[in-house]
């Protein structure tokens, strides 16, 4: 290990699935610049985003915190109401909560964003959090379009069908390359591969021909469910993707291992490579229930939106040349608010405890020692977009309780034997049930989350719709308006 401190270079996914990376078991997506940086460093099976959504997930990577105790338990302009009503969140990162990239700027590292943000309006965008640069970063929760003109705030437009993760990549290896001695903390956040599904068409047609070439295109990937739980799409019914086999979501990603792998050969080619920590993971599950389901996270349950496995358990890569030995697997459980006490210890800086409160330093892992990090909680009480209902969650070991604030019910999995998550064991193994949902529901206290309540409409009304889709909780009124 080298005396100087590591630069750090954070990339950060945007509804990337567990399964869709050839290293995670994808037999259809092609990844072999991020096949290539797991094999030169660890792969970690079992690391969860801290929500099921983006914004709580960024909020709690630069906070250290749980999203419950934030107050960003919610995408950032989403709300819905069913059975319960919605409950209030913050739509901003505050600017108190002394960010990540505030704390490395502080310990003397040069701070850039490059990419998406959605953490709030203008007061709350990176440069009001302790980056020195921002490009890309403002309050969309997605591109109006992959290709130039973007119409972004914050990033210049490019030629004319120039592709955005391209770009974004060009501008983090333009900040990488400059001539600069001190550590730099890199939070590069694409876009990518979140909706819409706008791909390079030579690589759509690569697999479509693949998919043609397999069989795959002659098989029915999606399975239509029941109706969401949300009031404002009541009238239609959850659609799950199977298996991974969308020419276009597959283009997506290996442009981005593509552009992975530019970013890695320019740290080469600048003599950085060796002095460098490669974070890679994701903000939620891969979507896979509705808008479309491009992608399938089988084995594991459900996807984007949902507290199953498949919402919240994401792929996870680091690469520390002279520290973590290459080709290192680490089946022990981590999440989102870890990374903040990681990243001070990596740069040689004072835990910030009164901050990350919630984090827990996972350096031992990293370098083979002993490692325990204890139970990780999830708390999501709202209904997604993609099917999800409002729940609570606890991973304790092998065990994994799911608390549904609907019917008020736990269930149980041991997520060790039963990864799909498809047995329900709360019956028999009624004291660790009760343990864990004790355990659970007293974390939900003690961080002050809101939880929802029985919604004081009794049924949606059509013409209301706008009233449901903003999640108001006043009575309407007692008919129908006819205006």
């Amino acid at each position: 290990m080298t005396s100087r401190r590591p630069n750090i270079v954070f990339i950060l996914v945007d509804d990337l699935g567990w399964a869709d990376l050839t290293c995670y078991g994808s037999t259809f997506h092609e990844t072999p610049s991020l096949d290539r940086l797991a094999g030169e460093g660890a792969l970690f099976t079992d690391a969860y985003a801290a929500s099921p959504v983006c914004s709580p997930t960024r909020a709690s990577l630069l906070s250290g915190k749980y999203p419950s105790r934030v107050g960003v338990t919610q995408y950032i302009g989403g709300h819905g109401v069913g059975v319960l009503a919605d409950v209030p969140y913050f739509g901003f990162l505050p600017t108190q909560e002394l960010s990540l990239a505030r704390a490395l700027r502080e310990g003397g590292y040069r701070t850039w964003h490059v990419g998406k943000w959605h953490l709030g309006p203008r007061r709350c965008w990176p440069d009001q959090h302790g980056f020195d640069v921002n490009i890309g970063g403002c309050d969309w929760g997605h591109p109006k379009s992959y290709f130039s003109p973007y119409a972004c705030p914050t990033l210049a437009d490019g030629p004319d069908g120039e592709y955005l993760t391209d770009r974004l990549t060009d501008e983090a290896i333009r900040l990488i390359e400059a001539d600069d001695d001190r550590p730099f903390f890199l939070n590069l956040w694409h876009y990518a591969v979140h909706i819409p599904i706008d791909s390079p068409p030579d690589l759509v047609e690569k697999y479509r021909r693949k998919a043609a070439d397999s069989g795959l295109d002659r098989i029915d990937p999606f399975e239509v469910g029941e109706p969401f739980g949300v009031w404002h799409q009541r009238n239609a019914r959850i659609t799950r993707r199977t298996i991974q086999s969308d020419p276009a979501y597959a283009a997506m990603i290996e442009n981005l291992d593509i552009n992975v792998g530019r970013l890695l050969d320019a740290l080469e080619r600048s003599g950085k490579a060796n002095d460098t920590l490669v974070i890679f993971t994701s903000d939620n599950g891969g979507l896979s229930t509705a808008e479309g389901s491009p992608t399938s996270n089988v084995p594991l349950a459900e996807g984007k939106g949902w507290i199953a496995e498949g919402g919240v358990r994401e792929p996870f890569i680091v690469r520390w040349p002279h520290v973590v030995p290459a080709g290192t697997r680490i089946d022990l459980p981590i999440t989102s608010p870890d990374l903040y006490p990681t990243l001070l210890e990596v740069a040689g800086l004072d835990p910030r405890p009164e901050q990350h409160v919630d984090g827990v330093d996972f350096g031992p892992a990293l370098r083979g020692e002993a490692f325990e990090r204890g139970p990780i909680y999830f708390h999501y009480p709202h209904y997604s977009n993609q099917g999800g209902r409002p729940a609570s969650a606890i991973r304790d070991g092998q065990w994994k309780l799911v608390h549904d604030w609907e019917t008020r019910s736990s269930r149980l999995h041991d997520i060790a034997s039963d990864i799909g998550e498809a047995q329900d064991l709360a019956t028999d193994e009624p004291d660790t049930t009760r343990r864990l949902e004790t355990d659970l529901l007293g974390w939900v206290a003690q961080t002050g989350a809101s939880v929802p309540a029985p919604n004081p409409v009794a049924e949606p009304y059509d013409d209301l719709a706008g009233y449901f889709l903003h999640g108001q909780i006043h009575p309407p009124p007692t008919a129908p308006s006819t205006d």
